[in-house]
């Protein structure tokens, strides 16, 4: 049985045996932890400037632990950090390297914490600045949306329920109801962001620490609006994550319906979109193939991120108070949330710009399916109609238009009459397309003019953060 020698290790004094091999390998996280480093890194030099200041370090100790660990940082941005499964994770990766450099000042830096309070303290910095870089990427999105929302305000299109042709709203509407989805996904960010804003540092294993240690100072040095107020809950307290994830897993489903449209619209059977050459691939069998790649690799991921949510849900639903090292399991689902919700972004920013609407094709489609049909009722409606009797004649002037081949604004006024006395020669200004996008004039509607306004709404609140 290959064993590992215990020496050297954190917790290597109260061993008598050595590590198994297996459980060696089993246990390390510093090959996908150390990506922590920078934010590990940070609290150290918080930690440390709070240490000095209660007198627990003096100043030569202090600025050789800072000076070390300014160097630890370089070595690890050129490459030249010697990364050590041995020592477990980042944090003790960074703690032994700083004691080579620096001899048993780096020793002192892990006075009153712990290796439980420190990655909490860790995963919440990586977390925050998680949040910033979606914000910041949902805030350009949304722009490019808007600007294209603009172009295609008077753009007619079909509107559908069911997938059937519904009414007919314009192209910039239905662009700006992606707007207005990827807006409350920046505020479920936003929210998750000043929940986690709580400094756990100073909790240390789980009991707080005996030490005179002055977490505000700590916390005020790390950019946190408080201290957390429970020792236990401060080292264990995961809440943060599942709701980070919950977030990125509702953006996920938000980009993934975007993408299914996409895909729908750059069929042949549609042909309302084409997404530009850049942004789809072809087949290796088939020439005349264009395919939707783009699109449908977001669709695809976002199941990732709703598994890595259900991850994260699982995982702690078991637990008991305080830390256990189940908890080395919440880093790999984060991060995959992470880099796979930012390359979708990142994909759709580039990608939207360049595609090319097909408004005739929008607008013939927009012809078809009877989409007029609730305007015409509307017209009985107000001349003194009740609704349901104006549905269930309309229903029938659909049925004899179905008959004859021809759309509702075909039929003569004789047609049409048929049906209803109360039908006069204006009944055609509400079969328009045009007059039935133009006629929806309220805020959230269709019309044009509301599709501008909306547009200079969101321009204002994406101006002010």
């Amino acid at each position: 049985m290959s064993q590992v020698p215990a020496d050297g290790k954190p917790w290597a004094g109260r061993f008598s045996q050595d590590t198994d091999r297996v459980m060696e390998n089993f246990s390390a996280s510093e090959h996908f932890d150390r990506r922590l480093y920078r934010h590990d890194i940070e609290g150290s030099r918080a930690h440390a400037k709070m240490l000095a200041a209660a007198g627990i370090l003096s100043a030569d100790e202090y600025e050789a632990i800072i000076d070390g660990l300014g160097t630890i940082r370089e070595q690890i941005e050129a490459g030249e950090f010697n990364w050590s499964q041995r020592l477990e994770d980042v944090h003790m990766n960074i703690e032994s390297r700083l004691t080579d450099l620096i001899g048993d000042a780096g020793k002192k830096l892990h006075t009153g914490r712990s290796r439980n309070d420190q990655v909490a303290t860790d995963i919440r910095l990586f977390v925050r600045e998680a949040i910033d870089a979606i914000v910041a990427r949902l805030g350009v999105l949304q722009s490019v949306l808007v600007e294209r929302a603009e172009t295609e305000a008077d753009t007619i299109m079909p509107g559908f329920t069911h997938m059937q042709s519904a009414q007919p709203v314009t192209l910039g509407h239905h662009l700006m109801a992606w707007v207005e989805m990827l807006d409350r996904d920046a505020g479920r960010f936003n929210d998750c962001r000043t929940r986690l804003n709580v400094c756990p540092l100073g909790a240390a294993a789980l009991a707080g620490t005996s030490y005179p240690i002055d977490r505000e100072m700590t916390a005020e040095a790390l950019g946190f609006d408080t201290v957390s107020g429970n020792s236990l809950d401060s080292v264990s307290d995961r809440d943060f994550l599942m709701e980070f994830n919950a977030a990125a897993a509702i953006l996920a489903v938000h980009l993934s319906r975007i993408a299914e449209e996409l895909v729908l619209w750059s069929s042949e059977r549609f042909g309302f979109v084409d997404l530009g050459d850049a942004f789809c691939t072809g087949s290796s069998i088939m020439p005349q193939k264009k395919n939707p790649d783009a699109a449908e690799l977001v669709r695809g991921k976002s199941a990732r991120v709703i598994g890595n949510l259900m991850a994260l849900l699982v995982l702690m639903k078991g637990q008991p108070l305080a830390y256990n090292r189940d908890n080395q399991e919440d880093k790999e689902p984060l991060f995959d949330t992470l880099d796979t919700v930012v390359a979708c972004l990142d994909v759709y920013i580039a990608m939207f710009p360049g595609a090319q609407f097909n408004r005739p094709r929008m607008l013939a489609a927009a012809s078809e399916g009877f989409a007029t049909a609730t305007d015409l009722a509307d017209y009985l409606v107000r001349r003194n109609m009740p609704f349901r009797d104006a549905h269930e004649i309309v229903g029938k002037v659909v049925a004899a238009a179905i008959d004859k081949g021809l759309r509702l604004d075909q039929l003569t006024l004789e047609e049409l009459r048929v049906f209803c006395n109360a039908i006069d020669e204006d009944v055609f200004e509400v079969l328009t397309l045009e007059g039935s996008v133009s006629a929806r004039d309220h805020i959230g509607g269709t019309a044009p003019a509301q599709v501008r306004k909306a547009i200079a709404s969101a321009r204002l609140r994406l101006k002010n953060g």
